[in-house]
Parts: structure tokens; C-alpha cells; sequence
């Protein structure tokens, strides 16, 4: 038996396992053969990859990069900014910075962001949980994408936040 997997990773190129089985066949019903399978493939997935080692980059063209400092400054002088949370509502739910709504990376898109976002040329800020974290950047060249013009991406995220002793609600 032969299986041949690709996954797409985000940030990262595509990665395919080939997984050939030359033993006399497995036995069993067919869903527990191809369950062994796949859990072979899910621990092999992360060293074919390079592991999780993701950080984000230094830049994004078309977005200009703040500290916490820098996002404090900017929602101060930007009474029309639109703070949004990138990350999962499980992680939303460890803490968010207070004016922030959620709307993770994977539900961004340039409708989703017309819904929060009144115009392409309003202020808007993403975050995450910090340079590890690839959602934030994955959302800030989404919104560039879609032609927003004002796109500032806090790169450090939550993780600089709690460092620096900001409150988080819960």
C-alpha cells in the first residue's frame, strides 16, 4: 500500500510524505488501517517540516510595525483605529488588550474586514500572541491585500504586552 500526503503549511513551502507500506498487507477494517496511517504521517509531519521554528519576519511591505509603546502612542493620537486581535478565541480568552476585536486570521478576508474596518484608508492594527506567533502577519498582509492603506502590525504581540505589565482584560 502506497499514500502519498501533502500539506501546506502556513509560512512554510509544501511538505509530502510518502508513505509506502511492503509488508504483507495490514489487516483489519479499512478505517483502522488508514487511522495508522495518518498518525504515522502526524509524527512524522513535524520533522519533514524543520518543526514549528516559525518566527515572523522583520517587515511587512505596505505595513508599518509598532512596539507597545508605538501602539499605545498610535490608539492615542487615532481615536478612529481598529485594533484587532488575530488569534484564536482560545487564546483571546488567556487575556486581549482592552478596544481590541477579535477576528483570527483565518476568518480574515476582505469581507470580514469590511465589516469591522470602516473604509481602506482607516487606521487598523493587528496582533497575536507575539514573534512566534504567525497569525497577526498573516492577517496584516491579508488587509494589504484587500487595498488597506493605514495597516500597523504589532509584531511582539501579547507577549511584549504582558513583558512591558499593560493590563489584559479577561
Amino acid at each position: 500500500m502506497r499514500m502519498r500526503l501533502t500539506f501546506i503549511r502556513p509560512g512554510r513551502k509544501v511538505v509530502t510524505l510518502i508513505l509506502t507500506h511492503t509488508q504483507p498487507p495490514m489487516t483489519g477494517p479499512p478505517q483502522t488501517v488508514l487511522t495508522l496511517y495518518l498518525l504515522a504521517a502526524a509524527a512524522l509531519l513535524p520533522a519533514a517540516a524543520g518543526g514549528d521554528d516559525f518566527i515572523s519576519p522583520d517587515e511587512i511591505d505596505g505595513v508599518s510595525k509598532v512596539d507597545a509603546e508605538g501602539l499605545i502612542e498610535l490608539a492615542t493620537r487615532t481615536p478612529e483605529l481598529v485594533l484587532i486581535d488575530s488569534r484564536i478565541s482560545a487564546d483571546r480568552k488567556d487575556g486581549f488588550i482592552e478596544g481590541s476585536i477579535s477576528l483570527p486570521d483565518t476568518d480574515t478576508d476582505c469581507v470580514t474586514l469590511g465589516e469591522h474596518v470602516p473604509g481602506l484608508d482607516n487606521a487598523v492594527l493587528f496582533y497575536c500572541n507575539g514573534i512566534r506567533c504567525r497569525r497577526s502577519a498573516h492577517a496584516a498582509q491579508i488587509a494589504r491585500d484587500c487595498g488597506y492603506s493605514r495597516i500597523y502590525w504589532f509584531r511582539e504581540g501579547v507577549e511584549e504586552w504582558r513583558k512591558q505589565q499593560y493590563p489584559l482584560v479577561r
